[in-house]
């Protein structure tokens, strides 16, 4: 018996549709052929094509998005690392409609490790805001954010599913940002993070912990504290480097 048929099914399907990606037959943000389609041009069972598109899902050559069909993932440059943008501008600069669910919004009393980052004293406050954030409709990521209460009185009070995080602080409280600092880690979706970001446990993602500054009130300072956790089958990163 040759080499030829010892391949499994959904293995040889898996080369063609990378060959057809790597030919452009199959181009960038271009859905590929449903299910049904590549069933009659393969010539087998619905179940073969799921294991095989599954594959290539998380090998990153495809991505889902839901109702719509399977996308070709680019390998273009999407979330430069090195550059401080909000989620919602990631969002429009892919060409995506962003927006934003609050799961909560609250001020709470800072802890010992948030009050380290943050520069704070015993029995200060932060304003504690978690989000969803989409791209046409699609879950993208999940941020929680921690601000120090006192630099920003009262933003417990704005409708952060309608507005840019970023932009209140800038319009409305004089902030100008200036640096940040970031931690980058992959994790697994568990319990009401898979929920949120619409994966199936233990899927891989992308966290990110991240402190950022700014100048207020002429002074720069910590502004904020934030842990973010990206889907990876729908964003990816890139660094500029130069020797």
């Amino acid at each position: 018996m040759s080499e030829e048929y010892k391949v499994p099914k959904y293995y040889h399907i898996k080369q063609e549709i990378i060959k057809g990606i790597d030919n452009n037959t199959y181009k960038e943000s271009e859905t590929i052929p449903s299910e049904r389609e590549l069933m009659a041009l393969f010539d087998v069972s619905r179940i073969t094509i799921r294991k095989a598109i599954d594959d290539l899902v998380r090998e990153g050559y495809l991505y889902r998005v839901h109702g719509k069909g399977t996308y070709v993932k680019g390998d273009g440059e999407q979330n430069n690392l090195v550059s401080i943008t909000s989620c919602t501008q990631d969002i429009e600069k892919l060409g995506y409609t962003p927006k934003r669910k609050v799961i909560s919004k609250k001020v709470i009393l800072a802890d010992v490790k948030k009050r380290n980052i943050l520069n704070l004293n015993e029995n200060e406050e932060l304003f504690q805001l978690a989000r969803i954030y989409y791209a046409d409709e699609e879950p993208l990521n999940y941020t929680t954010t921690y601000l120090p209460y006192k630099l920003f009185p009262e933003i417990d009070l704005y409708d952060f599913s309608q507005v840019s995080l970023y932009k209140i602080l800038e319009d409305k409280y004089g902030v100008k940002i200036t640096k940040a600092t970031r931690t980058i880690e992959a994790i697994s979706a568990h319990d009401e993070l898979a929920e949120y970001l619409d994966v199936e446990e233990e899927r891989p993602l992308l966290q990110f912990c991240c402190t950022t500054c700014g100048i207020v009130n002429g002074k720069e300072v910590a502004i904020e504290y934030f842990k973010c956790c990206y889907r990876t089958d729908k964003f990816k990163f890139y660094i500029h480097q130069i020797r």
